[in-house]
C-alpha cells in the first residue's frame, strides 16, 4: 500500500525554467494563506422531468453543490460534490473556518486534518480536496495531473450515460432514439438505465439500442439498485446475450453493498458497483469480499481525487478494473478526466480496457455553461488539460445565477 499512498503526496515544486528552484517562487509558496471557504448550492428546474428506476417521482430539479477557496492573494480553487449528507453544513460551519488562515500547500497535512474531525463525511471533504488540487496547481503552475506523478495518457475515451427515463416519454421510443443521436454525435459507448418495468419489456427495449447501434458499440446498464439477486440475474443473462460491458449496481448498494459477492459469482457478465463508496476503508472491504468486477468510487462522493486513486490503487492489487463514476458538472468533470489520466490500463498488454470517464449526457446547465471553456468530447475522448489546476475558469456570473 506505500505506492498508493505516496501518490497522494505533492511530488512537484516551482521551478524557473532552468529547472532552479527560485528563492522568490519558494517564498511565496510559504507565505500562502487562505483568506475565504464559500459554498454554493445550485438548483434549476427540469424542462423535463428525469430519473433512474427508484426515482419516484421524476426529478424536476437538478442541484449540485460548488465550493470555492480564494488565497489572500486571490488565488482561486473549486470543488465540486453532491449537496446532501449535511456536506454544505459540514463546510461551513466546520471544515472551511478550519482552513482560513492555513497554506493550502501543506496538503498532506490538511487532507488529514479534514479528515479528522468530521465523523466521514467524505462528501464535504471531497468538494474541498478537489479545490485545494485547483489552487495548488495553479500555484505551481502545473495540471492536477502532474501533481500527482504525471499523467499516463493525454485523452481519456468517454461513456456517455444517456438513456434515462423521462417523463412523457416510454422508453421503447425514448431509448433507441436517443443512442442513435448520441452514435451520430461520435459516441461509442452508452449507458442506460434499468429497473424501473418488469424484464422482459426492458431486455426487448435493450435488444432494440443493439440493434439500432449496431455490433461495435459499447453497452452498458445501471440498474440503480433496483432489482433483486433473481431478477438481477434474469436481466444479466438477457444483457449478456446482447454483448453488453457490464451491469452496474442492479441491487441496493447499502449497507455495505449487501448481497454483491454473492451475485457476483453468478453473473454472467462484469458486475460494477462502488459509486457511494466514502472512504477506501469501505471499499476494501468490496475488494476483499470479491463483491465487484469493476469498481466505481466517485472523487466527489469518497473524498476526493487522492482517495479515488488510492482505491483504484489497491482494486488493481486484486485484479479489479476501476472505472470511476462520475454525475456532476464542469468542475466535476475535469477533477475525473485528471484522475482517469492517472489510471493505468489493468494489464501489461494492448490497452483494450482503458478505463472510462463517464458522461452525463441529460439535462445539466452546469456542464453546458458553468466553465467558461469546458472540456468537450471528440469522437469519443476528453483532451486531458494542459492549464494549471484543473484547466478550466469558472464562470462566478453563472454560479450566482443558479445559487439558492
Amino acid at each position: 500500500m506505500a505506492l498508493a499512498g505516496g501518490l497522494c503526496a505533492p511530488f512537484a515544486s516551482s521551478r524557473a525554467d532552468d529547472g532552479e528552484e527560485t528563492a522568490a517562487d519558494s517564498a511565496g509558496l510559504r507565505r500562502m494563506r487562505i483568506g475565504s471557504v464559500e459554498t454554493f448550492l445550485l438548483r434549476h428546474q427540469l424542462e423535463r422531468p428525469f430519473g433512474a428506476s427508484v426515482s419516484v417521482p421524476l426529478s424536476k430539479t437538478r442541484e449540485t453543490l460548488l465550493v470555492r477557496i480564494e488565497t489572500e492573494d486571490g488565488l482561486v480553487g473549486w470543488g465540486e460534490s453532491a449537496p446532501i449528507s449535511g456536506a454544505r453544513g459540514t463546510i461551513d460551519d466546520h471544515l472551511g473556518p478550519q482552513l482560513i488562515g492555513r497554506n493550502p500547500m501543506e496538503y498532506r497535512r490538511l487532507w488529514r486534518e479534514l479528515w479528522g474531525p468530521n465523523f466521514g463525511n467524505a462528501l464535504a471533504v471531497g468538494a474541498i480536496e478537489t479545490a485545494l488540487n485547483d489552487l495548488r496547481g495553479k500555484a505551481l503552475g502545473l495540471p492536477v495531473a502532474e501533481l500527482f506523478g504525471g499523467r499516463l495518457r493525454d485523452q481519456v475515451p468517454v461513456y456517455v450515460s444517456a438513456l434515462a427515463y423521462v417523463e412523457g416519454r416510454e422508453i421503447e421510443d425514448e431509448y433507441p432514439e436517443v443512442a442513435a443521436q448520441m452514435v451520430e454525435c461520435g459516441h461509442r459507448a452508452i449507458k442506460m438505465r434499468l429497473g424501473r418495468y418488469d424484464v422482459e419489456r426492458e431486455a426487448k427495449v435493450a435488444e432494440q439500442v443493439r440493434k439500432t447501434v449496431g455490433p461495435d458499440v459499447k453497452l452498458m446498464a445501471d440498474g440503480n439498485g433496483a432489482y433483486t439477486i433473481g431478477s438481477a440475474l434474469e436481466m444479466a443473462h438477457a444483457l449478456d446475450e446482447l454483448d453488453f460491458e457490464f451491469f452496474e449496481e442492479p441491487l441496493p448498494q447499502s449497507p455495505h453493498y449487501a448481497g454483491y459477492a454473492e451475485l457476483r459469482t453468478k453473473m454472467p457478465l462484469p458486475l460494477a458497483g462502488g459509486e457511494v463508496l466514502d472512504s477506501r476503508a469501505t471499499a476494501r472491504e468490496l475488494i476483499e469480499d470479491r463483491a465487484i468486477d469493476i469498481i466505481q468510487p466517485d472523487l466527489s462522493l469518497c473524498g476526493g481525487l487522492c482517495e479515488a486513486l488510492f482505491i483504484a490503487e489497491m482494486a488493481a492489487l486484486s485484479r479489479i478494473r476501476c472505472i470511476p463514476h462520475c454525475w456532476g458538472g464542469d468542475v466535476l468533470i475535469a477533477a475525473s478526466v485528471h484522475l482517469l489520466s492517472l489510471l493505468p490500463d489493468p494489464h501489461w498488454g494492448l490497452p483494450t480496457d482503458t478505463p472510462l470517464l463517464e458522461l452525463d449526457q441529460s439535462e445539466n446547465p452546469w456542464r453546458d455553461g458553468l466553465a467558461i471553456e469546458p472540456l468537450t468530447a471528440e469522437e469519443g475522448k476528453i483532451t486531458v488539460p494542459e492549464r494549471p489546476g484543473l484547466g478550466i475558469e469558472v464562470d462566478l456570473d453563472v454560479v450566482r445565477d443558479y445559487a439558492v
